[in-house]
């Protein structure tokens, strides 16, 4: 089995975009243990200001700014409004 995709969107927000994709995956992607892979940005001008995503061998984790952090993955639903809530927290 392949991984399908879930969800993806691509829109302007504020000054930037926001890119979310999510794939169902048929096994977990080391470390993490749930069955998605995903990929959420927030970009302006050129620049990561906001990215989640949980690459092979070093799981579920965000990056705010130039800081990188674990990230407790949950589900999509939750995961897309964590994103957001980062991305409104530094439009503030």
């Amino acid at each position: 089995m392949k991984a399908t995709e879930f969800f993806r969107a691509k829109e302007v927000y504020g000054v930037g975009f926001v890119e979310i994709v999510i794939w169902n995956v048929p096994e977990p992607v080391p470390p993490s243990e749930h069955p998605y892979k995903y990929r959420l940005v927030y970009i302006v001008k050129g620049k990561r200001i906001v990215g989640y995503d949980n690459e092979r061998g070093k799981g579920d984790h965000k990056h705010l700014g130039d800081k990188e952090q674990n990230y407790c993955f949950v589900n999509p639903r939750q995961l897309m409004a964590d994103f957001m809530a980062d991305v409104k927290g530094v439009l503030k």
